[in-house]
């Protein structure tokens, strides 16, 4: 009589796991399951196609190593380097239900029809963001899907970074933009600007610069700016794309005690939140001379007095003060090679956005501004800095104001022909 194989229970227990993981796998395949059809389909198709297409890649190479476990079981491979493997696998499994879930929450809030028409043209929006800078310079902006979710901050997951399995990268660039923000979101050109920085190389430039500038003044203070200039970046591209809209909302999200304020976190790319403010009001009073934001950075420096600064933080808020004329010229002055040895301000000159600019643009429009397909996709980020600026230039009519940007948004039609260069 045989002796029985004393690996046969491990054979039979892989044999179940494997079964139970392949099952898993295959119901991954329906994308429907992680977003109702109601919800893709509030996608413009070539987004959605684009999006679904890189998810089923991801399940296809996931199933394919669950059948890379089933071949070398069957084949009677060491049931240790097969139990590797089936542990393998689990962990891949995870990874890519997160890649799932997170596409399917952010095509998710897309199921209410009026908040995927809006949500739809801000995607348009976004592509506008990008393609000012980017196309200018010869780099194809990548497409880009908003979401809503919840909290203070927006976010971006880049375009062609490599998602929680390391492996796969992102099909489109992911923006979520909060609840709160929703009437108001200049935020996505904040993280448009994110995108920007990392194609063109704007970041790694304008920290060098951002250094190099303010080493005379202190070295701390040049090493501080070089750490905090991704987030400077983005906070320019937005100014440059839409003047003083971005900042109420900047203040509104940063806000908090004076202590939270002033805290620098070790790692944080972020400036602190005052000298944030402080810093984007200087870039709307070097470009367009004194305004609103001086009285939002006057209203910071008493609501949040420099003297309860922490000690070490204080001296970094004062220095930054001192240097807010070379930060302002570094940032949109300066000739960069990330632009074609131009400065920012060639490419996407603030000017344009100005106050009287943008209240130029309306009287010119006139009704019209709120109808006209083509002035939308000629100026489209010129009216929506308009429109969102209006709940706080006359916050009597906030609601209406609010009511007519969202109606705008939702009108933009992704179809229409591209904007002017």
């Amino acid at each position: 009589m045989a002796e029985p194989d004393p690996a046969e229970p491990e054979r039979v227990q892989l044999a179940a796991e494997i079964a139970h993981w392949r099952h898993a796998v295959d119901a991954l395949a329906d994308l429907d399951t992680i977003a109702a059809p109601a919800a893709w389909a509030g996608l413009e198709e070539y987004l959605r196609m684009r999006v679904r297409d890189r998810l089923a890649a991801v399940v296809a190479d996931l199933s394919l190593e669950a059948a890379h476990c089933s071949t070398a079981l069957t084949r009677g491979d060491d049931t240790v380097a097969v139990r590797r493997s089936v542990l393998a696998l689990r962990r891949r499994y995870l990874q890519v239900e997160t890649i799932l879930d997170f596409y399917g929450d952010a095509v998710g809030s897309r199921t209410n029809p009026a908040l995927a028409a809006v949500l739809s043209g801000l995607d348009v929006i976004a592509g506008d963001s990008l393609d000012v800078i980017l196309g200018r310079v010869g780099i194809a902006a990548p497409p880009a899907v908003v979401y809503v979710d919840k909290g203070l901050g927006a976010a971006i997951l880049r375009a062609d970074v490599r998602l929680w399995d390391r492996t796969s990268p992102s099909p489109v660039a992911a923006i979520k933009l909060t609840r709160h923000n929703l009437s108001y979101p200049t935020a996505i050109l904040h993280e448009c600007g994110h995108q920007v920085g990392h194609l063109t190389g704007w970041n790694a430039e304008l920290a060098d610069a951002l250094a190099v500038a303010l080493a005379p003044r202190s070295r701390e203070l040049a090493e501080a700016w070089r750490a905090w200039a991704s987030e400077l970046a983005a906070d320019v591209h937005a100014f440059a794309q839409a003047g003083w809209a971005p900042l109420p909302a900047l203040a509104n999200v940063v806000d908090g005690d004076t202590a939270a304020v002033y805290q620098a976190v070790h790692g944080d790319p972020h400036p602190f939140p005052w000298i944030r403010v402080i810093v984007n009001a200087a870039l709307c009073r070097s470009w367009f001379g004194a305004g609103p934001w001086d009285v939002l950075a006057v209203a910071w420096a008493r609501r949040h007095p420099p003297e309860r600064a922490p000690s070490e933080t204080a001296g970094l808020a004062r220095l930054s003060v001192d240097a807010l004329d070379d930060i302002v010229r570094v940032c949109t002055r300066q000739p960069m090679a990330a632009f074609g040895g131009r400065p920012l301000s060639a490419v996407a000159d603030p000017a344009r956005r100005s106050p009287d600019a943008l209240d130029a643009l309306a009287r010119r429009a006139g009704p019209s501004l709120l109808t006209s397909q083509y002035l939308a996709r000629r100026e489209p980020l010129a009216v929506l800095a308009w429109l969102a600026i209006r709940p706080v230039t006359d916050p009597v009519n906030g609601p209406a104001h609010r009511r007519d940007l969202l109606d705008w948004l939702a009108r933009l039609s992704p179809g229409a022909p591209a904007r002017a260069a």
